[in-house]
């Protein structure tokens, strides 16, 4: 299938009713760029106005987004220029552990010599950035064939999230998003219809499922992908380094090897069937690999 086939396919798909399978980030429609989104927050959880993820507070290690931040090229779902980006493998120098919390997290596999001045330069905190580029080390043992660069785990992290930061939020020390992520209720309003699937235990919502966590997992998505990243024993969406690896195996699974581009606008339209989702990671993942 050419890029131009799998955009016509999309978009015939866009048209029709929301009565498709839900993956990890169907939760609302994509967000675009320079819209005012509003913003509740009640019980020291961030709840998400229609397209939005944010949340408030202070993060150790925190960096500020200037001037580095992508900007994502406007996009129609009739676009034809569906891409994928390249990929970018971090080097595997695991040497620096600067918490016991992380003997054993994917960060641990990252030296932050390395990702640290990486992540001003691309306008990503420290802790986010080492969370990507662990998960795609990992990925390189126990997946080889996958490929997936950090870049694309930053893509994703940016347009869902952008990377627990947006309005305020942050991704803490520990990395945790401060404070929890989690998005409105996926009643059909504006999202695919999916009753509760936790009984509120991810979400705090026992009638509707939500999107929560700085990479946007459903709570029945992460029932089957949940992973633990930080080798703390629990498997937290709210952490990025459990999210990430989470979503690092899911784009695997779906999509194979991600260096082939049809692969990794497949796994990608997993997350979010719309080709303006889609360019809008690529465009992100492209501008995080031109600085990096």
């Amino acid at each position: 299938m050419t890029h131009g086939d799998f955009d016509r396919v999309i978009a015939e798909a866009a048209r029709e009713e929301e009565t498709r399978r839900p993956s990890a980030f169907r939760s609302r429609e994509p967000r675009r760029r320079g819209n005012a989104w509003g913003l509740v927050t009640a019980a020291g959880v961030a709840v998400l106005g229609v397209g939005l993820v944010a949340g408030a507070g202070i993060a150790l290690h925190e960096v500020g987004r200037t001037e580095a931040a992508p900007a994502p090229a406007e996009v129609t779902e009739e676009s034809d220029d569906a891409a994928a980006p390249t990929s970018v493998i971090p080097p595997d120098q695991g040497v620096d552990r600067e918490t016991p919390e992380e003997q054993g997290s994917i960060t641990a596999l990252v030296n932050t010599s390395w990702s640290d001045p990486l992540a001003e330069q691309a306008g990503i905190s420290y802790r986010a950035m080492r969370a990507y580029a662990g998960a795609a080390v990992h990925m390189s043992t126990e997946q080889p064939g996958c490929g997936i660069g950090w870049n694309t785990l930053a893509g994703i992290g940016w347009v869902e999230s952008e990377h627990g930061t947006i309005d305020g939020g942050s991704i803490a020390g520990n990395g945790r998003a401060s404070p929890p992520i989690v998005g409105i209720p996926l009643d059909g309003t504006s999202t695919d219809r999916i009753h509760d699937t936790d009984e509120g235990a991810l979400d705090g919502d026992p009638v509707w499922d939500r999107a929560v966590g700085p990479m946007q997992f459903i709570p029945s998505t992460w029932a089957t992908w949940g992973a633990d990243g930080n080798g703390d024993g629990i498997e937290d969406p709210q952490h990025i380094d459990d999210s990430a690896l989470a979503a690092a195996r899911y784009l695997c699974e779906v999509g194979g090897d991600l260096r082939q581009p049809e692969n990794w606008i497949a796994a990608v339209a997993a997350y979010n069937d719309t080709v303006e989702y889609n360019n809008r990671v690529a465009d992100a993942a492209d501008h995080y690999a031109s600085v990096g």
